[in-house]
């Protein structure tokens, strides 16, 4: 248990000491530990503090991670993990076997993976290939329920007499129970719950095209539409594509049933030419009316932007619904070139950023139709 000066220690740094006193037994571990990681802050310098850990200096990677997994609780040491690989680029967490064989799989080292696993030898892309599939196989669990759940039937406007929480006609609800309204407390009585049934209608096949920035930027979204892909691969009534892009094309519709090994052949980094991905998507489509291409990018195009606004403009007028996501994560947070994406936008596609369920719900919708 921290005492308050302890932890007011460990908050502050070593200028607090002469405050708190000074740290013992498994605090000063801690902050050794801490000290290690930030103490490599540019920032420390500027202030004219110390920089490098007050621990031993010959502290190694391996060393510090088993310090760090006994000292802190997990959700600390996902977070010292991720900062350690992503703040401060310290690439031998993803290409030292030795740390691999240590570290706790998720998707923060699998991303840093994606982007290093060139400077891998063989032996280490053995041990990265663990971290790959076990964050997969978790990945793909949570997906498959979420995506089953918005697959399973779109809805209709019907009432149903089957209660079912997923089926659940919220404004219906509100509306037929508003007699019951009670100013007293601001609510309202539901008396008489609503649902709404559900069908499944595939009597022609629906294309779905994933087009899939390879931009470093981009790592969590490639992570999250290969392993959409690969649960969205064979739902009847759909026809899946997947393409990954930068300035070249490479279609990996024949690796989507294996999500790891497709990671393991995407290359993170260079340049982007989003025109030409369009295009080729154009080539694939089958009946304009009946598909759907969604590009995944943050809309920095390297490639020629009248091309592409032409491009979706055209997808657009045939009849094909064009998706431009800045971001396809569980937190769908987007970072992208708003000028191109209002340009698009302004061309017929609908742009924003989803959730992979999201995304499933909104393809759900249409081959339902």
């Amino acid at each position: 248990m921290l005492t308050e000066p302890s932890r007011w220690r460990l908050v502050l740094g070593e200028p607090a000491t002469p405050h708190t006193g000074p740290l013992t037994g498994a605090s000063a571990e801690r902050d050794a530990a801490l000290d290690w990681l930030y103490g490599r802050d540019p920032a420390l310098a500027e202030r004219g503090e110390r920089r490098g850990g007050s621990g031993a200096p010959t502290l190694t990677t391996v060393d510090w991670l088993d310090g760090v997994h006994r000292l802190f609780p997990r959700a600390t040491v996902e977070r010292l993990e991720r900062d350690a690989v992503e703040r401060y680029e310290l690439h031998e967490v993803v290409t030292d076997p030795a740390v691999l064989a240590r570290i706790e799989p998720n998707p923060t080292l699998l991303r840093a993976i994606l982007r290093t696993k060139h400077l891998m030898h063989e032996g280490v892309l053995a041990q990265a290939r663990r971290i790959v599939e076990a964050v997969v196989a978790d990945l793909t669990t949570k997906l498959a329920t979420e995506l089953g759940r918005a697959l399973s039937g779109t809805r209709t406007r019907r009432p149903s007499t089957f209660r079912r929480a997923r089926d659940f006609d919220f404004h219906g609800t509100i509306r037929a129970n508003l007699a019951h309204y009670r100013p007293g407390t601001g609510r309202i009585a539901i008396e008489r719950p609503l649902f709404v049934s559900r069908t499944r209608r595939h009597a022609e096949r629906w294309q779905l095209v994933l087009l899939v920035d390879q931009s470093g930027s981009m790592a969590g979204s490639v992570i999250h539409a290969a392993v959409t892909a690969a649960c969205l691969w064979g739902v009847p009534g759909l026809s899946t594509h997947l393409v990954a892009f930068d300035t070249e094309l490479a279609d990996l519709t024949s690796e989507v049933t294996d999500p790891v090994e497709l990671l393991m052949k995407v290359q993170l980094g260079g340049g982007t030419d989003i025109a030409r991905a369009v295009a080729y998507a154009a080539t694939l489509v089958e009946n304009p009316r009946r598909a759907i291409v969604a590009v995944i990018s943050d809309f920095f195009e390297g490639g020629n932007e009248q091309e592409l606004v032409r491009s979706v403009a055209g997808l657009t007028g045939q009849g094909t619904r064009v998706l431009g996501l800045a971001a396809l994560d569980e937190e769908a947070n987007p970072v992208y070139h708003r000028e191109l994406a209002q340009r698009l936008a302004n061309a017929g596609a609908f742009v924003g950023a989803m959730t992979p369920g999201e995304l499933a719900g909104f393809v759900a919708e249409r081959i339902g139709r």
